[in-house]
């Protein structure tokens, strides 16, 4: 596991934004890059570090988000709501995914999502350096979305004195269906998995959930095609091994020690068949069955049930992101008195 050395650059999202690329090779050495990014607002984007760092300085509280699978980070307004109350934001891509993505075809492709672990401990290790913290422990707020969400929820069982709170938008905790389904697609997928990973299965293909947030259709983001494509990548077997794996682990309990928000929208809409409604609901993921699966993580869960959200709760329309904004600052002036 190496950071290696780097120096931060500017980013795709303007000025306020740097970026910095973190080598962190594979177990057999071979290379593999994931992206830091960080949101510095105009006048403090120059620093070396963050000028609560500074010596005698109280620490500013650090938030680390991952993005979903398929996807990489642009929410700017989710950066400004962190930094404006008084938090350093930063965001990882990981390999190959957005900044990092090497093929659209085996774009997201693991057999095991520990395998980003080192890529997000590299990442906490740089903020906390960054932050001045020493060898210390530095508990930060941990987010993740979707895929992203069920992996942060695996890292901070693993690595607890890492983290401070744990922010869940949306996260794939359980299959559509809930856990009857995950238990009988489980022996489905396992043999084509093990013979032939990569094996591409036939799972719908469908561009509903980017008609929601692109500013190219009726969303009011600006996503990047070449990095973000309207259809997810290719499922290949190996990977839906993975996510199946980790799901069965979230149902045996995680046991985590932290508080934990998860955020979701308030009904989910998976037809086959385009409809305007869509635009008020999760296209990606059943929420019963995710809000249901929430209770596994820990024994301080709060679930936020937000009507007329999308699958990215803060992507939604303006009004459903503000109700969304609240009930997270609400949730923070709880368990991250302090913070903020």
């Amino acid at each position: 596991m190496s950071g290696g050395p780097g120096a931060w650059t500017g980013d795709i999202l303007g000025p306020d934004y740097q970026a910095l690329v973190l080598a962190v090779p594979r177990p057999d050495g071979t290379p593999r890059q994931a992206t830091l990014v960080r949101h510095r607002p105009a006048g403090t984007a120059g620093q070396a570090e963050p000028a609560a760092a500074a010596a005698g300085a109280v620490r500013r509280p650090a938030v680390l988000y991952i993005h979903g699978w398929s996807d990489y980070f642009y929410n700017t307004g989710l950066a400004e709501f962190f930094t404006g109350h008084g938090y350093d934001f930063h965001a990882l891509d990981l390999h190959n995914h957005g900044r990092n993505l090497v093929s659209h075809e085996l774009g997201g492709y693991v057999d095991d999502l520990s395998d980003y672990d080192d890529e997000i401990t590299v990442a906490h290790a740089t903020i906390q350096a960054e932050a001045g913290a020493g060898g210390r422990d530095f508990p930060l707020l941990l987010m993740g979305h979707s895929t992203g969400g069920l992996i942060a929820a695996l890292w901070a069982r693993k690595y607890p004195a890492k983290v401070g709170q744990l922010v869940l938008n949306s996260p794939w905790l359980e299959i559509q269906g809930g856990a009857a389904i995950r238990r009988a697609a489980t022996p489905l997928v396992r043999p084509v998995a093990d013979l032939r990973p990569l094996t591409r299965m036939r799972v719908p293909e469908r561009t509903f959930y980017w008609r929601g947030i692109s500013d190219e259709a009726y969303g009011e983001w600006r996503v990047d095609r070449s990095m973000r494509p309207p259809q997810a990548f290719p499922v290949r077997a190996g990977w839906m091994r993975a996510v199946l794996a980790a799901q069965r682990r979230v149902a045996g309990g995680l046991g985590l020690p932290m508080p934990v928000l998860v955020l979701l929208s308030s009904r989910s809409m998976l037809g086959p068949v385009w409809n305007d409604a869509m635009l008020r609901a999760d296209v990606v993921l059943d929420v019963r069955a995710l809000a249901l699966r929430a209770v596994s993580l820990g024994d301080s869960v709060t679930v936020e049930r937000i009507d007329g959200a999308l699958h990215e709760v803060f992507l939604s329309t303006g009004n459903v992101r503000r109700d969304a904004y609240r009930r997270l600052e609400r949730w923070l002036r709880g368990y991250a008195s302090g913070n903020g």
